[in-house]
């Protein structure tokens, strides 16, 4: 856990030209806290305490702004840029080295009992307030604007943005 965490306070402070140094990401980065507690959160909802996940996890967006289910699964060295308003659902899959802001939606697309959220490949970047809607795959390296609306496929390595999100690189 020790090493995770120092993990994810080096690639924030490596990603966030504002940090003065590691305590400060350590301590003041509601993004990351709010990482951290999903991290224990998801045992809980894997082991079947799910209301007791679903209930902490509220107390979790009430102290940080940042909703994520704890059903949802999280890479390593994923951070989260300011983090207010950031909301990631059930069945969304994050993987390694993910960077976001604050706005981001990982929302789904249906109420059937399915994988209806986003999978976001490695190394993604998703800017503010963009939303990704639906049971799409955002491949490898892509870069999502900011305000984007995206409710397709991304390739890897491309840049989307707008509404309806489209290709722009």
């Amino acid at each position: 856990m020790f090493r995770r965490i120092r993990e994810d306070v080096q690639a924030m402070a490596a990603r966030d030209p504002a940090a003065t140094g590691r305590l400060e990401v350590l301590c003041c980065y509601p993004g990351l806290h709010a990482v951290w507690a999903h991290l224990l959160l998801h045992r809980l909802w894997n082991a079947g305490f799910e209301l007791t996940a679903r209930l902490l996890s509220n107390v979790v967006r009430l102290l940080t702004g940042v909703e994520i289910h704890p059903g949802a699964t999280v890479g390593k060295r994923v951070t989260i840029d300011h983090g207010m308003g950031v909301v990631i659902g059930q069945t969304a899959d994050i993987g390694d080295d993910v960077h976001m802001y604050h706005g981001v939606t990982l929302g789904g697309d249906t109420n059937e009992p399915v994988k209806r959220h986003p999978t976001v490949e490695d190394g993604v970047q998703i800017g503010a307030n963009a939303t990704l809607l639906g049971d799409i795959t955002i491949g490898e390296d892509a870069a999502i604007g900011a305000g984007s609306v995206v409710t397709d496929d991304v390739e890897p390595g491309a840049t989307v943005a707008g509404i309806p999100a489209e290709r722009v690189d």
